[in-house]
């Protein structure tokens, strides 16, 4: 299971508090009207799916109920970084706070 680091609690907590919100930083597009049917579709559904090292969102849904951003490597479940939402990555990296435990 995994221990996440809340940024906005500033306390680990076991991953069933949480709830996972997809790739993080997906830029909702400005005029959603003007898009063809394909490009809404590649907006709504298309993803990296990366192999390695990936920034996803979470929601705590047990604790403050807010979102923050995880950078996760998906093949170790090493956490990486976690920031809040409009943070630099690696501003909150260098804090010895941000970084999350991964267990078994």
């Amino acid at each position: 299971m995994l221990r996440i680091y809340c940024p906005y609690c500033e306390e680990h907590r076991d991953e069933d508090e949480y709830a996972y919100g997809g790739e993080a930083h997906i830029v909702r597009p400005k005029d959603p009207d003007a898009l063809s049917d394909k490009e809404w579709g590649h907006y709504l559904f298309h993803r990296k799916n990366i192999k390695g090292s990936h920034r996803e969102m979470w929601y705590h849904a047990a604790g403050c109920r807010k979102f923050f951003n995880v950078q996760r490597n998906t093949v170790t479940y090493e956490i990486e970084a976690v920031y809040k939402i409009g943070a630099a990555a690696e501003a909150d990296q260098s804090s010895g706070k941000s970084n999350g435990e991964a267990s078994a």
